[in-house]
């Protein structure tokens, strides 16, 4: 049976399963990057404000999570059209921009370049809030925190490359 023919509910099972897949997927293409992070974070002459290595783990989780239910509930509009259809490519672009920052970052170890990613990825995440909120506005609020959290990690990307020019240079 077609997807569009299946009962409502599990058509909605399948697509949040699909987004949540997704979402899971970048996270291990990050975390592939990432297998040596936590020793590495360590090594880092860091700010006094820096987490603690453990701290990302969780917070990325709940992020990945948020995302997935956001990107759900815009997916599921009956006649969401055009602009849907431009939300959930920006979406995409976000979650591959997120996935590269963790290669540029731990993977390869270029401070400077990963910093200009992450302000990349910055703007792609504001846009999917924005492109999501004028959709479904709950989905575009589940992108707040993600927003704050990667401002976060592009002051402190900023200041670890600039801290440790021999480790990420």
């Amino acid at each position: 049976m077609p997807s569009h023919a299946l009962p409502h509910r599990p058509r909605q099972a399948l697509g949040f399963a699909g987004w949540l897949a997704l979402c899971i997927a970048t996270s291990a293409i990050g975390a592939l990057a990432s297998v040596d992070a936590r020793s590495f974070y360590a090594q880092l002459a860091q700010p006094a404000w820096s987490p603690p290595g453990w701290v990302f783990g969780p917070v990325w989780s709940v992020l990945f999570l948020a995302m997935a239910v956001a990107a759900w509930l815009v997916w599921r509009q009956p006649a969401g059209g055009r602009a849907r259809t431009q939300a959930l490519g920006l979406f995409v672009a976000q979650l591959a921009a997120n996935a590269l920052w963790s290669w540029l970052f731990f993977g390869w170890r270029l401070g400077g370049a990963a910093f200009a990613e992450v302000l990349l990825l910055w703007a792609l995440v504001a846009a999917t809030m924005l492109a999501f909120w004028r959709q479904v506005p709950a989905a575009g609020w589940l992108f707040v925190p993600y927003l704050a959290w990667v401002s976060f990690a592009s002051a402190l990307n900023l200041v670890l490359w600039r801290m440790n020019p021999g480790l990420l240079g």
